[in-house]
């Protein structure tokens, strides 16, 4: 069912006519072969898939986008509509296959299937049937793509992140979750509204589990260069910690609550997983929050998981992991956070 927006074959017989519509230059060189096209393939075609995938397109990140679905009429119908918009967006390949050779030399393949809750389906369940959907998902990958970056964005995505590491034998690097990075934008949206300024001169993380257990990191904060707490603290203004504990809620529920208000969510995660196949394809190295291989980072070292860090992301995928400064008290509850993944991984076996 492949079909691309660059087809030519309007002549008789399926003739190629681009041949005859161009007059071809005189003494003209090949193109480069040390060149080639970027290519990114998404797998999962349902509202967040399709999300990520239009964002990819209007920012013009892509040369080749391909779209990977179980659902046949639904996978055909996505790449026909994004097709039809051809005269609207930068050049871009676009194709769709349930076969996964269609993904093959991808330099980025992101991963947003995931298996839907049952209800009265216990969260064990859901995970063991997810970890089911990535063994058929993740080895033909890497066999098609031997040289990819794996984002994972299937929730739970650190469990997953770190599944398909296992099963894809890549190294660390080339294995990223999407992890914190749409909380961290949740966590400086609230905090810029705080203080009626613009998000992007907000630095504020939020690390750990992509869950209930994530660690917001006050004591780095800053707006403008200016370390907030330290600011307050040296002009003498008091501030409530419950208050930041109240910001902190609003993070871990904001995606909650979208989905009680419209059904899912999409649009924030398209924009947030956009940024990071930026950062990795333009090799931005740009520091992002990011599920990673924690071990050895920060003082985790009970086991092999995946949770999020301040990490450099490049062509090369994970460059290297901030060494951010963080309080006692934020220590342990990254920790915490560390060994509520772990105890999860124990329950399914991994």
């Amino acid at each position: 069912m492949e079909k691309s927006s660059s087809a030519s074959s309007l002549g008789p017989g399926g003739l190629n006519i681009s041949q005859a519509f161009f007059k071809p230059v005189s003494d003209a060189s090949p193109p480069s072969t040390s060149k080639r096209n970027t290519k990114i393939s998404v797998i999962g075609a349902g509202n967040v898939g399709m999300a990520i995938a239009q964002t990819i397109l209007t920012q013009d990140l892509a040369d080749e986008l391909v779209l990977v679905d179980a659902k046949p009429d639904k996978l055909r119908g996505e790449m026909l509509d994004l097709q039809h918009a051809a005269a609207f967006l930068p050049r871009t390949k676009i194709s769709a296959s349930t076969d996964y050779s269609v993904t093959a030399e991808s330099d980025l393949c992101i991963v947003t299937a995931g298996a839907r809750q049952i209800a009265g389906e216990s969260r064990l369940n859901l995970l063991q049937r997810n970890v089911a959907l990535f063994q058929k998902i993740v080895p033909p990958l890497v066999q098609y793509s031997p040289e990819t970056i794996l984002l994972i964005v299937s929730n739970p995505v650190d469990v997953l992140t770190y599944v398909a590491w296992k099963l894809s034998g890549f190294p660390s690097n080339r294995v990223i979750g999407s992890g914190t990075n749409l909380d961290s934008s949740r966590f400086r949206f609230l905090i810029a509204d705080h203080l009626d300024v613009n998000a992007q001169d907000v630095q504020a993380y939020i690390v750990g589990e992509h869950g209930d257990s994530s660690v917001a990191l006050w004591s780095s904060i800053s707006v403008g260069g200016v370390p907030i707490l330290s600011f307050l603290q040296n002009q003498q203004i008091t501030y409530e910690k419950e208050t930041l504990e109240s910001i902190h809620k609003e993070v871990i529920g904001g995606a909650y609550e979208v989905i009680n208000l419209k059904g899912y969510t999409s649009w924030a995660i398209g924009y947030s997983v956009a940024s990071l196949a930026r950062s990795l394809l333009r090799d931005q190295r740009r520091i992002h929050p990011v599920s990673v291989l924690a071990k050895g980072f920060y003082g985790i070292n009970g086991g092999e998981m995946f949770l999020s860090l301040p990490a450099q992301l490049g062509r090369g995928g994970v460059l290297g992991i901030t060494n951010v400064h963080l309080t006692d008290e934020e220590s342990g509850r990254l920790r915490d956070s560390a060994n509520t993944i772990l105890q999860v991984q124990t329950q399914l076996g991994i």
